[in-house]
């Protein structure tokens, strides 16, 4: 849906007024601007921190909330509070976001993806606005991007300032945070949260068919209760996290107002079941037993309620406090009173016990919001159906008693069979000994094969040997040849990567170059060192001042492949003049400017070195490379200072 865009004049008179409220505010807190840097990955605006203006009318319009006259109503609610939000009220939100010239894309996301309503107002370059409208209200393929949150994708890159307006509704409690992250951090983030999704539905998949071939096994009907269950919580699961809308009723937004619920029941429903059954409450509890019928009774009731005359009740989760009570409870009574398979089963449910509790405190703030506190429920819920599981699995001892006597049986025929089988022995162990001496036989003439074999392998092994010492000494001969070469004739890149192949052997270059003589330090001219914090680099052990392998080098701060570099001072110095900037950036995979830069640099090296008497050439090349102290103070800067670019 598209609305009437907003002219240039307005937009540039709103954004002078709210600058003008940034600075003579008053009493009124105003939000700061977020300025967009590329060093940021992400940025998570809370609710607190957000301005917004609840509208509970519902009547205010988009040219209404972006006037000037109502700026100012825009307010930071430092004491907000979840249980602060007020369903079917429209909070309008404001987000002013400095633009800047960036390399990575951007966009803004919200987290919950249970919210109704979400219409979107993002501007645009020439001062329209773009409207976009999301919420779970809506189909699910008309997402731009199909991802279970809601996203935006942003797409300005001039230096600008811009206010994102929001207009968030929704029937039960919405989180209201919003994301800004750079599409590469969303990548990993939403590839990570998938994965985590695959295992924790993948684990269900496969205790409910651990349990299916249990059942098949020993047709014990609580496993098939076992397995609703545990189904339930899946189905749960998906209906609470978004998963059950993007995959399975993408098309039909409405089923997404009673999908919690619905899956809610089922699951405290076959808990219940699930609990009768196993516990055999009717024999160790049956007081409790009677509770647990009522409870189911009750239950259902409700749901009936809640579906056909109350359907907003149906997220409310606080009253599946009185089940999952009376379920633990069962299960402790079952426990004191001597039924052994009730520990994992007391121990499972106290874990779920413990994952609500802390998505409580979450809620109400107690707890910080993270990703771990957020998906404590998922976790909780892998380790009660393992641990319920293993419950199961106890149980299946009770099939010992039957396989003892079994036992008994087979024994008694297992002596019978030994004694035919000591008679069968003896006669096969008359037959072994005749094979025993023909196998001997053989072995003595393998033994005499296997020596003739390690003897050749011996001569094998010494003649590798001395070739190996040949390529050795081949190789060395070529390096010897090519230092020469590059004493008395320019290399082309391939030849001269045989003696910089990598940035390795450059360092271990730089570092026989600094440090032959040994370690000074340049802050204390104290001598000894160990080892720094990066790789080749050496700290003082006095003033703890840590030396780069680069530093006071031409190279330090280099922002492309040091090998590379290499081969451009090298040229540089020799004086070699068949290569153009262009052929030599197309070889080098670098671009011009940054050649031409790096070029100049080394370039203004060898003027100072000639105006101080020292002419290098290809044989001095060292003496470019390292720097006086004065100029590698200055972090390896050129002495000339900034360059005009070249003109392309």
């Amino acid at each position: 849906m598209n609305v009437n865009t907003c002219t240039r004049k307005h937009l540039n008179t709103f954004l002078l007024l709210a600058w003008l409220l940034l600075l003579y505010g008053g009493s009124v807190r105003a939000q700061e601007i977020f300025e967009v840097d590329d060093s940021y990955i992400e940025r998570n605006f809370m609710p607190y921190e957000l301005e917004y203006y609840l509208d509970t009318t519902n009547t205010l319009s988009f040219f209404q909330i972006s006037s000037n006259n109502f700026s100012n109503r825009f307010q930071q609610h430092p004491d907000y509070h979840n249980q602060d939000f007020k369903p079917n009220a429209s909070y309008w939100i404001r987000l002013p976001i400095h633009h800047k010239k960036s390399s990575k894309v951007w966009l803004l996301e919200f987290y919950d993806q249970t919210i109704d309503y979400i219409e979107a107002y993002v501007p645009q370059e020439n001062g329209s606005y773009r409207n976009i409208l999301m919420g779970d209200n809506q189909p699910f393929t008309q997402r731009n991007i199909r991802h279970k949150n809601f996203e935006i994708v942003l797409d300005i890159k001039s230096d600008t300032v811009m206010y994102y307006y929001f207009n968030v509704r929704s029937h039960e409690f919405a989180d209201i945070r919003i994301a800004f992250r750079s599409v590469d951090r969303f990548i990993y983030y939403a590839l990570n949260e998938y994965f985590l999704f695959g295992t924790f539905y993948g684990m269900i998949l496969i205790i409910s068919l651990y349990n299916l071939l249990v059942f098949l096994a020993i047709r014990e009907i609580k496993n098939i209760y076992y397995i609703i269950y545990i189904l339930s919580v899946a189905a749960y699961a998906m209906s609470y996290d978004g998963i059950g809308f993007q995959y399975l009723w993408p098309r039909h937004p409405e089923w997404n107002n009673y999908a919690v619920g619905v899956t809610l029941f089922s699951v405290i429903v076959w808990g219940l079941i699930f609990t009768r059954r196993f516990l055999r409450t009717h024999a160790n509890a049956p007081r409790l037993d009677i509770a647990l019928k009522w409870m189911i009774v009750i239950r259902s009731v409700w749901f009936l309620v809640e579906l056909f005359f109350l359907p907003q009740l149906l997220t409310y989760r606080n009253i599946e406090i009185i089940p999952l009570s009376l379920i633990f409870y069962t299960g402790i009574k079952v426990w004191k009173r001597g039924y052994r398979p009730a520990r994992f089963f007391v121990i499972a449910y106290g874990i779920l016990f413990t994952g609500f509790f802390i998505r409580t405190l979450v809620y109400f703030n107690v707890l910080p919001f993270t990703t771990p506190l957020h998906y404590s429920l998922h976790f909780s819920f892998v380790l009660e159906m393992l641990f319920l599981t293993f419950a199961l699995g106890d149980r299946i001892r009770i099939l010992k008693d039957m396989r003892d006597r079994a036992l008994k049986r087979i024994i008694h025929q297992h002596e019978v069979n030994m004694q035919l089988k000591d008679k069968v022995n003896r006669e096969l162990e008359q037959k072994v000994h005749e094979r025993t001496l023909e196998l001997n036989e053989k072995n003595q003439e393998l033994e005499e094969t296997n020596a003739k074999l390690e003897r050749q392998s011996f001569e094998i092994n010494q003649i590798n040997s001395m070739l190996d010492l040949d390529n050795w000494k081949l190789k060395n001969s070529i390096k010897e040849v090519l230092n020469e070469r590059l004493m008395e004739k320019t290399m082309d890149y391939s030849q001269f990567k045989t003696l910089y192949p990598d940035t390795l052997a450059c360092y271990r270059f730089l570092e026989n170059l600094k440090w032959t003589k040994g370690f000074h330090c340049r802050k204390c001219d104290n001598e000894k060192y160990f080892d720094g914090a990066q790789k080749f680099s050496r700290r003082c052990t006095r003033c703890g001042y840590n030396e780069s392998i680069t530093a006071y080098t031409i190279f330090h701060s280099l922002k492309f492949p040091i090998e590379k570099a290499f081969y451009i001072a090298y040229l540089t110095v020799v004086g070699h003049k068949d290569y153009t900037l262009e052929n030599l950036a197309e070889q080098l995979d670098l671009r011009v400017n940054t050649l031409w830069g790096f070029r100049h640099k080394v370039a203004d090296r060898i003027s100072e070195l000639e105006k101080k008497g020292h002419k290098p050439n290809a044989s001095r090349w060292e003496e470019v490379i390292l720097l006086p102290e004065s100029n590698g103070k200055a972090s390896g800067k050129s002495s000339s200072g900034k360059v005009a670019k070249p003109v392309a």
